[in-house]
Parts: C-alpha cells; sequence; structure tokens
C-alpha cells in the first residue's frame, strides 16, 4: 500500500501545474526502467529466455545506482510520484482481470486465515520489539508494518499513536530495503519448495509488504500467482482500518486516564478516510465487480494488464532510486532484529496455512 503523493494533494495546487516539476523524476524512472528492458532482452537473446523479470531488474538497477548517486531535489517529486501513485494506478488496473469468481475460489477458510494471520503477526511483532527493550511506539510501528502493509501502515498508524518523526523515519528505513530483499528473494523460495501457483500467490501476499510489491514477486512466476497474491494481500491492507480504529480506541481509552495537563480534558485526534480506506484499495474493487458484470470490453482486458505491467516496471524502477541500503546501518541493531525476526515468523507461518488447508 502506498499514500498519495503529497503534492497532488496540496490545496489550491493545480495538478497540471504539477506535471513540469514530475517530468525529471519521470525521466530518470523511464532510463532506469529502459535498462532493465534491455537487459531483459539481452537476457532473451543469449539464452533464450528471461530468468529475471524486468520488474525485478528495474528493483536491482534503481537501487544499485541509488547506492552510489543519490538523486538531486528536482528529480525528486517525479520519482516519488512513480513509487506512489503509479504503483496504485497499477493496483487500480489490476482489478479489471479479477473476478468475483476468483474471489470466491479463494474460500472463507483462506480468507479467515489471512484475516487471523495479521492479527497474530501483530502479536508476534509487538513482543519481539519490547523483548529486546525497543519503546513501546516503535513496537507497535513495527508489528503493524510487517503485518500489514510495510512503510504506508507505518506511516497511518503512526499519528493514531502519536510516534516520534525518529521513530517513523527509523522503522521505515529498514522497512523499505527488506521490502526489496522479499521481493527478491521470496520466488526463489517458491522454487525451492516447488510451490504451485496459487500456493505462491498466497505466500506472496501474506508476506510481501506492499501491494505493489506483490506484483513484483508474482508478475515472473504467472497470471494465477498475480491474481492470487494481489487478492490475498488486499485482505490484509483492508486489515488496516480495524487496525487503526482500535489502536485510536486504545489510544483514547490511556488519555482518559492521563488527561491533557492544560485542559484537564482527554486529547481529541480524528483519523483521515484516507489512512483507514486507501483510494487504490476501492478502485481495485469496482473494477473487479466491473470485470464480474462484464462491464469492461473484452478487447480491452490484455491492454489494461499491458498497462498495468508497464507502470509496475517504471515503479519498481522508482522503487529502486528510493531506497538506500546504508540506511539499514542507521535504524539500529535492535530495529532490524525486531524487523527481520517478524518477517521470518510471518513466512512461517504463511507456510503453515498454505499446508494446513492444502492448497494445490
Amino acid at each position: 500500500m502506498a499514500q498519495s503523493h503529497p503534492m497532488i494533494l496540496a490545496r489550491g495546487a493545480p495538478v497540471l501545474s504539477l506535471i513540469p516539476r514530475l517530468i525529471p523524476g519521470l525521466i530518470a524512472c523511464a532510463a532506469v526502467t529502459a535498462a532493465a528492458l534491455a537487459v531483459q532482452a539481452l537476457e532473451l537473446r543469449l539464452f533464450g529466455r528471461g530468468w529475471i523479470d524486468a520488474i525485478v531488474l528495474a528493483i536491482l538497477i534503481g537501487a544499485a545506482v541509488r547506492s552510489v548517486w543519490t538523486p538531486p531535489a528536482a528529480l525528486r517529486p517525479g520519482i516519488e510520484f512513480s513509487a506512489r501513485t503509479l504503483l496504485e494506478i497499477a493496483v487500480v488496473l489490476l482489478g479489471a482481470s479479477v473476478s468475483a469468481a476468483t474471489v470466491m475460489a479463494i474460500g472463507p477458510g483462506l480468507l479467515a486465515g489471512t484475516a487471523l494471520i495479521v492479527a497474530a503477526a501483530i502479536g508476534v511483532s509487538y513482543g519481539l520489539g519490547r523483548l529486546l527493550r525497543l519503546p513501546r511506539r516503535m513496537a507497535v510501528l513495527i508489528a503493524c508494518g510487517n503485518a500489514i502493509c510495510g512503510n504506508s501502515a507505518i506511516a497511518a498508524v503512526a499519528p493514531v499513536i502519536d510516534a516520534d518523526a525518529e521513530d517513523v523515519s527509523a522503522a521505515i528505513a529498514f522497512t523499505a530495503v527488506l521490502g526489496v530483499v522479499v521481493v527478491l528473494a521470496l520466488p526463489l523460495l517458491g522454487v525451492a519448495l516447488g510451490m504451485s501457483g496459487v500456493q505462491y500467490g498466497v505466500l506472496a501476499g501474506l508476506t510481501v509488504y506492499a501491494v505493489p510489491q506483490v506484483l513484483a514477486a508474482t508478475m515472473p512466476v504467472g497470471a494465477v500467482a498475480t491474481q492470487a497474491g494481489t487478492l490475498i494481500k488486499l485482505v490484509r491492507v483492508l486489515m488496516l482500518g480495524p487496525v487503526c480504529l482500535g489502536l485510536a480506541l486504545a489510544v483514547a481509552l490511556r488519555r482518559r486516564a492521563a488527561p491533557d495537563a492544560a485542559t484537564g480534558e482527554p486529547a481529541r485526534r480524528t483519523i483521515p478516510l484516507r489512512h483507514l480506506v486507501p483510494w487504490f484499495v476501492i478502485g481495485f474493487l469496482l473494477m473487479m465487480a466491473a470485470r464480474s458484470l462484464e462491464l469492461i470490453p473484452v478487447p480491452a482486458l490484455p491492454v489494461m494488464a499491458q498497462l498495468a505491467t508497464a507502470l509496475t516496471v517504471i515503479s519498481m524502477a522508482a522503487l529502486g532510486l528510493s531506497t538506500d541500503a546504508r540506511a539499514v546501518a542507521r535504524s539500529g541493531l535492535r530495529i532490524a532484529a525486531v524487523v527481520t525476526l517478524s518477517l521470518l515468523a510471518l513466512i512461517a507461518v504463511a507456510l503453515g496455512l498454505i499446508y494446513l488447508l492444502a492448497l494445490a
């Protein structure tokens, strides 16, 4: 999951006036995308097949560039727009490839299991954080990011629990890097375990941090894996609403016990609707409904799928350009340990659910 680009939501700022500021960063992302496509074409020429998909190559090339060169301020708006908004648009378009019949095929057991895994992951991750003596708010941030949707969950939960900027930055720094590692490593695990498309898609949906990153992790495996992974991931994303509401209630109860020193009244906080229901989740569901009701012309379906793939490659290039591996060192060993152990626990539980339900 990703939040909307702050520039687009700026008050009184016409969208068209922002386009010139986006162009330099878009060009940088396009250059990385072109390099990824060139390497993929070279793979096909030399080996007869693409061993590493363009989506993954875009991340690797972007991250390699970012490790030796920091994009100047003029490029950042376009890179952030590509990494967030274009990813969100790709997810919306992907909804056209999924019908209600596909959702029903997943079954109530897997849907209920997904919700239970999210709850269990939050509890385990929070417990690990407190065990390693992380502050309470930091432990909550990491737990929600690990269980739901990575950086965006951290950003959404932070204002609810009054997290410090330093805590948010540290939690996001490691999660961003680890998210890329998961996207690159998970397909190898799927191959090693001999997983089917459905099994691998469920594993990716249950473990990969961000919705668009699920596309990067599953598209090289096939359409079945992508559809299953996206559906499961969206169930995780939709858990953000109840989690935020639950945390808001917990914070309110704590404030009631400790009223504000100046007014004697508990402080009040409203949760923005965009934190509870991301627009691209609604868009995905609307697209899925349109597909189920046969409102989308059949010839348009492959075009929309190709556009979703193209936008995803560009977005992965932007993600690579935004990922600074050196941030891991600055985030601290305890945070790194908690995030890594929490992710490993999540993968183990996800595999257990897959084999418990005997998914084919």
